[in-house]
């Protein structure tokens, strides 16, 4: 990311404003008759080019005005953004609402209506499941020459079995390196840990290899099943009513279906962040959120991190109030959370 004057910085911080508060492709004349940058419109003008080259800002039509880019949002967050602490009566609300609840999804589906009410965003939740789950044992057994049965006991009482094809060749050598591996990569970790780790190999046999990937394959169903909590969404009429959406009908309908996929929107929200996180347009690994900005903050019940509370937005979004606000609610749900469960 190539740096950028003072001047050029100020007049990336005044198309952001202007364009998050009125949705349009910002000018230089505009630029000039309510901001003191001490320069003409022509100035301006070159200044607009050079950062569009640069890659901060784009022009959707060869006659508008210019629109940050996703680099151009993302100096502007890093760089330049004077966050807002929340006034008094969004700090008492989200307050308010959040020792209220009694039951985890209430106190969820409260606080998160209350974020997007505050902030006229999309506000998601979610809530990670069985933080300590570990598997206390792995074992595989052949159960015939084609077949081979996975038992998994978990650390809560439960018990997962899982039929696996055995490949061609398999012989109870391989079934016992398999064994060992399991073992030594999966007994006694726990669950949240095993979602991110690597498949084992075994050097000494490509048939154990191609058995344990099949076992793999069953232990991150378990993983996903058991580390999978709720996902509570408030506002997404607020979503429908952005200018972006209005004028791009495609990418609403594309919008409406990502929401209908709840296991999706997981994924997208859920990923475990310990510190506040915020993805900008294409940094955004879903194609569907290509076109948003996702603020991120994780809650905890005392040390132990219960889940994610996040705004979903245009990348048009008022970064300096919204940021603010998603760690304040995290803060008092972590608050009531620790009171009620901890």
């Amino acid at each position: 990311m190539k740096e950028l004057d003072s001047r050029k910085q100020t007049i990336l911080q005044a198309v952001i404003i202007e364009y998050v508060s009125g949705a349009e492709p910002v000018g230089s004349e505009l630029l000039v008759q309510k901001y003191e940058l001490g320069v003409k419109s022509a100035t301006v003008r070159n200044e607009l080019a050079e950062m569009s080259e640069l890659g901060y800002l784009e022009q959707p039509h060869t006659s508008a005005g210019r629109i940050p880019s996703d680099m151009g949002y993302r100096f502007y967050v890093d760089r330049l953004l004077d966050k807002r602490e929340p006034d008094a009566h969004s700090k008492n609300k989200l307050a308010d609402v959040a020792s209220e609840g009694d039951v985890l999804q209430n106190l969820l589906r409260d606080t998160t209506r209350a974020l997007s009410r505050l902030t006229h965003l999309m506000s998601v939740a979610t809530t990670v499941k069985d933080v300590g789950l570990n598997i206390k044992s792995a074992i595989i057994s052949a159960i015939g020459p084609h077949q081979a049965l996975c038992v998994f006991a978990l650390s809560n009482g439960r018990i997962e079995n899982r039929l696996v094809e055995c490949p061609i060749g398999l012989s109870l050598q391989d079934i016992g390196i398999v064994n060992e591996l399991l073992g030594a990569t999966v007994t006694g970790k726990t669950v949240r840990s095993l979602a991110k780790a690597k498949m084992p190999t075994a050097s000494q046999s490509a048939v154990a290899d191609i058995l344990i990937a099949s076992v793999w394959t069953q232990l991150k169903s378990i993983v996903k099943d058991a580390t999978r909590g709720m996902l509570v969404a408030e506002g997404e009429e607020f979503m429908f009513a952005q200018p972006e959406f209005q004028r791009d009908l495609a990418a609403l309908t594309d919008f409406i279906d990502y929401l209908n996929s709840s296991d999706v929107l997981y994924d997208a929200i859920g990923s475990q962040v310990n510190t506040q996180t915020v993805t900008i347009g294409r940094e955004n690994r879903q194609e569907q959120l290509h076109q948003m900005s996702v603020v991120r903050q994780s809650f905890f019940v005392g040390e132990n991190e219960a889940g994610v509370i996040s705004l979903v937005g245009p990348t048009r979004m008022a970064y300096e109030s919204g940021i603010p606000l998603v760690g304040y609610t995290a803060k008092v749900l972590s608050e009531s959370l620790t009171k009620y469960f901890g």
